[in-house]
Formats: structure tokens, sequence, C-alpha cells
């Protein structure tokens, strides 16, 4: 059933315009990601899908009893508002009267709002965009648009409200960088690209793949027609031997050729060659950093010796001290004992959550030049106009005043400027925020062959996988505890603790209040379990001999392709089953231990 039909749009902004002459629909079961390079117009369709902006051409046309649900970048709220009148009251009907109030109050509770009754004039940036979310997945509505509803959500709340969406029945449209957010939730994806709407029906995985297909088509067609305007081309030199009706078409089809074939335009690339200055051999440490703010303490007691080539991600809830910390590095904030000692040759460069004050009537060029006027790269010296052009920052939108930029422009030119001051240790705190997703991807193959420390503070978890090598996780009371690999191996660490949790003896409270120990059951080895251990031994030396015997042949059948790719392939096979079987070795020695330790 179709909701909502958006037909021949075209939007522009002074003298840029974003998109011109396109159709969009929406589904009752839609699920949509908007994506594209940051300014191309994603937020604004969002708010003409809303009807809180008008198209300069074009109309929306909505259903009847269709009604809509828009959660922009930054909420406004009526002033003196409590968090239960907005999330509750504002969104009562007759149909939910008797439901509302117990959604609204689970929902501001997953989120962390322990007070209803708080007046959101007091909450935070961040507290103050889960409230709007709050209230937006409370609202009833047909279609639900969000622009970037993860950002100032921690990886916990982005899961469950991940899950949340996935559940919900309804139309989704929503604009955001996180790119695993939009592989699960989204069966469509929608790509803004130079004025032009393109339209893939599947998830981001697929879209990537669709994406690739269409342009390596476009430039076999573009290739195609080369070819054939050069035989014309030569054609028309040696000239027209009687102008019969055969050469007159002969002649059209020349011109039509030349007029239509032009090079597809490729994605520009955000180029960010290495800048940085040499780091020496003592680099940064921090000692014994404790810091609270009341009763509360973030940090106690923390200490590390940063190491060349380090890349370190803080994680935890919101509020937890990440921020904190990344001050205390960078010197803006004192800690209440310790200290952070700094090598000589140490250059911070500081990517801040929010965006340093950029004056609205500075043009674009002179912010980057106040910063340097050259840079040195791997490739050599490069200009401040340049490097304004690997950051998407074309001639003209160099001289345009910054406040005519949108935000994820802004925090592009912001992270350039970072840049140009030729850190050799990066401090990152939420970098995804508002920067699109081909930013990132580049940002990601930047910062891999960045050759100083990284440091960065982050909810994404595609991000983390990407660039973190070792997370220190906040787990309360100060504690900070060290996990290696990225987010997905940190995730996958804490849940084998929650196991081994479960089968350890257990405290529970009685409805009294009193503390009392559950008699739990010896461990022990189920029937399929102790098979298991007594074979798997065997069973992993026959594989790895399986292995090294296809390894042989493989090197014998080189010169026959069909034999190879055959034998290729029942190898891959064999490693796959060799790693399974070596997780299930390591979990029943694990648990053979953990029986042997009870008595």
């Amino acid at each position: 059933m179709n909701l909502l039909t958006a037909k021949e749009i075209r939007k522009s902004f002074t003298d840029r315009e974003l998109f011109s002459g396109i159709d969009f629909s929406i589904e009752e079961q839609d699920k949509t990601g908007v994506v594209g390079v940051n300014g191309t117009g994603k937020s604004t369709l969002l708010r003409i899908l809303a009807g809180v902006e008008e198209p300069d051409e074009g109309e929306v046309v909505k259903g009847n009893r269709v009604y809509v649900r828009y959660l922009p970048q930054n909420p406004e709220f009526p002033e003196g508002i409590t968090l239960y009148d907005y999330v509750v009251t504002a969104n009562r009907t007759e149909d939910n009267e008797w439901s509302i109030a117990g959604e609204g109050k689970e929902i501001l509770n997953l989120m962390g709002f322990e007070n209803e009754n708080e007046v959101i004039d007091h909450l935070s940036g961040g507290q103050k965009k889960m409230a709007a979310l709050a209230a937006a997945l409370t609202a009833p509505c047909d279609i639900l648009l969000l622009d970037e509803p993860t950002n100032h959500l921690n990886s916990e709340m982005i899961l469950w409200l991940e899950q949340a969406l996935i559940r919900r029945k309804g139309a989704l449209v929503m604009v955001t960088h996180d790119r695993y957010f939009l592989d699960r939730v989204c069966n469509r994806i929608v790509e803004i690209h130079r004025g032009k709407l393109y339209q893939y029906q599947t998830n981001f995985e697929g879209y990537l793949e669709a994406k690739t297909r269409r342009e390596e088509q476009e430039q076999a067609a573009y290739r195609k027609n080369r070819n054939i305007l050069r035989i014309e081309l030569e054609w028309m030199r040696r000239g027209a031997r009687a102008r019969s009706t055969k050469q007159k078409a002969h002649i059209q089809r020349y011109e039509a050729l030349k007029g239509a074939t032009k090079a597809p335009v490729q994605d520009q690339k955000v180029e960010m060659n290495t800048v940085s200055s040499r780091l020496g051999k003592k680099t940064l440490e921090l000692s014994g950093i404790t810091k609270s703010y009341g009763q509360e303490t973030l940090i106690s007691d923390f200490g590390y010796a940063f190491r060349k080539k380090d890349r370190i991600g803080f994680v935890g809830p919101n509020g937890c001290g990440k921020t904190t910390m990344m001050k205390i590095i960078m010197g803006l904030e004192e800690p209440d004992r310790g200290e952070v000692i700094k090598g000589p040759t140490v250059k911070i460069g500081y990517f801040s959550q929010e965006n340093e004050y950029l004056d609205p009537g500075q043009k674009v060029i002179d912010y980057i030049r106040d910063t340097a006027e050259y840079v040195q790269t791997e490739d050599g010296s490069i200009s401040a106009s340049m490097m304004l052009e690997r950051f998407l920052f074309d001639g003209a939108l160099q001289h345009s005043l910054i406040g005519k930029l949108s935000g994820g422009e802004k925090r592009r030119l912001y992270l350039l400027k970072v840049l140009m001051e030729a850190p050799n240790v990066l401090l990152l705190d939420e970098p995804t925020n508002d920067l699109d997703i081909q930013t990132l991807a580049i940002l990601e193959d930047y910062l891999e062959s960045f050759p100083g420390i990284l440091i960065m503070v982050s909810h994404d978890r595609y991000f983390l996988d990407k660039t973190a090598s070792r997370l220190f996780a906040f787990e309360g009371n100060g504690i900070l505890r060290q996990y290696e690999g990225g987010y997905s191996d940190y995730l996958e660490a804490r849940q084998q603790e929650e196991k081994a949790k479960d089968l350890s003896e257990p405290e529970k409270k009685t409805l009294s209040g009193k503390t009392e120990k559950v008699k739990t059951a010896k461990l022990k080895f189920t029937w399929q379990e102790q098979k298991d251990y007594e074979t798997i031994e065997l069973e992993i030396e026959e594989i790895e001999n399986e292995i090294s015997g296809l390894e042989k042949k493989i090197e014998r059948a080189a010169t026959d392709f069909v034999e190879l790719n055959r034998l290729t392939q029942e190898k891959e096979a064999k490693e796959k089953l060799l790693e399974k079987k070596m997780e299930r070795y390591l979990y029943l020695s694990d648990l053979a231990d953990q029986i042997a330790g009870q008595g």
C-alpha cells in the first residue's frame, strides 16, 4: 500500500541546486535508509517529506489518514515542558489512552531517565536528543522519519534501537551514517548523488554491490560509445561522398553521439594523504589519573603508556567519563590526581565532539589558510586549496561563506583543519557524528596509514572494528578495563564473561531485601560434551593432516585451473571446520578446568 508519493521534486539553496526532478514513494513495509555525501540534501528531503519545508517545484501527496512523525537532527522543545508531558501527554490519543503511559515510561527508563518529571531545559544536548527519540518512538504514526537517530546514543542504546526498529510495524525513512545499523534495519537504500536519486531494494551491503555494478555498466557503456564515436569521427573527417538520405542519417548519428557521449562522473574521493609530524621515542603516558565530579568517580587511578601506532578506543555509556578523559589528555581539564606526561615531540590534534566556533562570515579557504597555506604530505607540498578539493570543496565552495555550509560540511571542514595541523597524536571524540559514509570510509583508510598514535571515543561499532586494536571500557566506579581488538571482539568477550557469571554461584535478593545464596548445582559435562571432549583432539589432528594433504595437491595442480579451484574450495571448507573445532575445544577445555576446580 502506497502511503506517500513525492513527484518531480526540485530544491535549491541560493545558487546551489540540491536535486531536481526526483520521484520518491513510501510503501507500508519500507524501511528506507537515505545516503549521500554531506550537503547533497538528505536532511532537506526528510523535511520535505515531513511537510515542514516546501519544495521549489513538485508536490508531495500523502494518503488519507496517513500520519507522519519526524525527528530532526536538532530537535526543539517547548520551554518548561517535562519529559512525561513531552513523551506521554503529547502523544496520548483515544486509541492509546491506556497503554501510552506504560510505553513512554518504559522507553524513558531504558534510556536512563530516572525522573520523568524533569524539565527538558535542564538536560544535556545528548539527553535532549534521546528525549526526542523517545517521543518519536512512542508516537502513533504510519511513517517515521529519523534524521541521524544514533547520534549521541551509546552502543547499548544503539543495539536496543536497532532491534526496536526491526520489530516496528509501519514505514521508516532515516538518514544515518551507522553502517551496521543501515545493514540490519533497512530493506531499501536511496542514494542522493549529484542531484539525482538512485533506489536499491536491498540492505546496505547489497546497495554497495549494486552501486558498484551500476558504475561499471556506466563505464562500459561510455567506452563502447567512445569507440563508435571514434569510427564516426574518422568517417566525418574523410568527408561524405554524397548528401544522400543514408549519408545524412550517418551525420545525424554522429551529432547525436557527439552530444551524448560524456564520461560518467565518478564519485569524488576524500583523499587524505598522511599529514603528520615526527614522533620521538618518548610519546605519551597517563599516570595514576583520577577524576571525580561531586560524589561520582569517573576515572580512578588509571595509567597507560602509549606506544607508537597505538590504536586505542574508549567505550562506555553516556556520561561515564570518555570525553573527560580526552580533555584531560588534551590538557583542557586537570585530573584530581595523577599526571599526563608528554614527550618533547608530541603534537596533539583534537577533533572534538562539538565543532570549534566557525565564523559564518569567513570564507572556507580563509579558514584553512589560517592553519596553514601549505602542508607536507607523501606527495610533497600541497596547498590549502588543493587539500580542500580533496575534501570535496570545489573552487566555488571554497570561496563560499562558512555560514552557507550544511552541518556535515562544517564537520568535514573542521576535520580537515585538525589534520592540516600535522599532529602525531590524534584524538577523535565521536568523529562519525554528522560525517557522511563516503568520508568515513576514506577517513578509516587514512587512519590505517597514520604513523602516529590514534586515541578515539566512538559509539560507531563499524568504525571501531575498522580502526581500533585495543579498547578500554568504563565499567563504573572509575574502573577502566582493557580488551583486545575492535568493538565486535569486545562484545564477544563481554558475552563470554556473562556466560561465565551465569555458571558461577549467584546471589539473589528476597522481597524483604535480604541477600541470600542461591544453591547452584555442580558443573558437569553433558553427554554430548563428554563425548566431544574425549574425541576432539583426534578430530583436530585429522583435519590438520587433511589440510596438509590438500596443500600438496594444490602445488601439483598449479597448471590445472579447474582442479586447482576445486582443491582450493575444499581447503577453505576444511579450514573453516578446523576453526569451529578449535573454538569447541577451547570451550570444552575451559569447562573441564571449571569442573576440576569445583572440588
